[in-house]
């Protein structure tokens, strides 16, 4: 069993449950699909992870 605290974007909501979920561990970032929570994850830097965040929250918004 995964006993990582896993939690999901603040910007997720509706019914689909479509969004990643994100894991804290040590100096790293641990990022998984929500919909398949037992099909993996990858890992990335913590500070890598942060200067994403931060050039997302800088851009503006696009229409998918």
């Amino acid at each position: 069993m995964d006993e990582r605290k896993w939690r999901k974007s603040s910007y997720s909501g509706g019914e689909n449950n479509n969004c990643v979920e994100v894991a804290e561990e040590a100096e790293l970032r641990l990022i998984r699909d929500s919909k398949d929570p037992d099909g993996g994850f990858f890992e990335v830097p913590a500070a890598g992870f942060a200067a994403l965040l931060g050039c997302l929250k800088a851009s503006p918004r696009r229409a998918a």
